[in-house]
């Protein structure tokens, strides 16, 4: 009975190891190389798959998503022999698992070591300033480079970013020092630039408010002369109808009587005005006989009449 047992328990275990050998269950983005007496057989996709036990056995697996991958930083010599430390990140893909499993021992240090030489030599042909300005070329360049021979590995190079940058104290106290001249040159430039242009507008304010004053002061000037000269000709016509208005009364009945009444009193009212505006007074030689200097006005007012018909 014991022996029958045991037999049993022997036959139940290498069934239970022939299944699990027998079968096998690969992850969805996953590829399992298998090898059959030690040389490539085939390769297993995701899914129940069967393979022969003691004889097929699963040497290789890869996983078939993007794996991102540290680069260790690294000094690198720029072209204006600036010493740079330089690390990154690099973002692979495996697309041939038999080429992944054969094509290199171990194609993780292989790209590893690969980007890291490439690194080098890209940013040995650029200068400082220009390594700060080209990541964009920088991790192109190194993309193709490792992209080309990372084909014979069965892997897929789909990018490479630069982390970090990182150049010696004294050339980053340096940089600061030109940063904050280049600020100040461009705060100093502006301050000017402001200055000028609040000069050019000052300027050109006056000179249009001079336009302005002048243009104001023409037309006041020829509105004061059209003013005087409308003025000159009112007084000029309204003298010239007072005069037409006395010839023509001193031609009527009593019209010269009443003309001498009128000298008359105007000759004394102007008398009287020369007295009240001054202490002296000159007065005419014969001003003791007032109707013979009537009678001279009234000889000049005759004179002025036209014909009669």
């Amino acid at each position: 009975m014991i022996g029958t047992s045991v037999v049993a328990a022997v036959i139940l275990l290498l069934a239970v190891v022939f299944v699990v050998q027998t079968l096998k269950v690969v992850p969805q983005q996953h590829a399992w190389v298998v090898e059959r007496l030690g040389k490539y057989h085939r390769t297993l996709s995701p899914g129940l798959s069967f393979v022969v036990p003691f004889i097929d056995r699963v040497a290789y697996k890869h996983l078939l998503k993007e794996i991102p991958m540290d680069v260790p930083s690294q000094v690198c010599i720029t072209k204006d022999n600036t010493q740079l430390t330089v690390d990154g990140v690099l973002y692979f893909q495996v697309t041939d698992p038999t080429r992944a499993s054969y094509g290199s021992s171990n194609f993780i240090v292989a790209i590893t070591q690969l980007s890291q030489t490439t690194l080098r030599s890209v940013i040995g042909r650029l200068e400082l300033d220009r390594t700060f300005e080209e990541r964009d070329f920088i991790n192109s360049s190194v993309v193709s480079a490792l992209d080309e021979a990372a084909m014979s590995w069965g892997v897929k190079v789909l990018r490479y970013e630069i982390k970090d940058l990182t150049p010696p104290a004294e050339i980053l106290r340096a940089m600061q020092a030109q940063i904050t001249a280049e600020r100040e040159k461009r705060a100093l430039i502006a301050a000017s630039e402001g200055r000028k242009q609040e000069q050019i507008n000052i300027a050109t304010g006056e000179r249009e408010a001079a336009i302005q004053r002048s243009e104001g002061d023409k037309q006041a000037a020829i509105n004061e002369a059209e003013g005087q000269a409308a003025a000159i000709k009112t007084v000029a016509t309204a003298t010239a109808e007072a005069i037409a208005r006395v010839a023509m009364a001193s031609q009527r009945p009593g019209g010269m009587d009443a003309v001498s009444l009128r000298v008359a009193e105007q000759y004394v009212q102007a008398f009287g005005q020369i007295a009240k505006q001054g202490n002296t007074l000159i007065v005419p030689a014969n001003m003791s006989d007032l109707s013979s200097m009537i009678a001279g006005a009234l000889s000049v007012v005759r004179g002025a009449q036209p014909p009669r018909a």
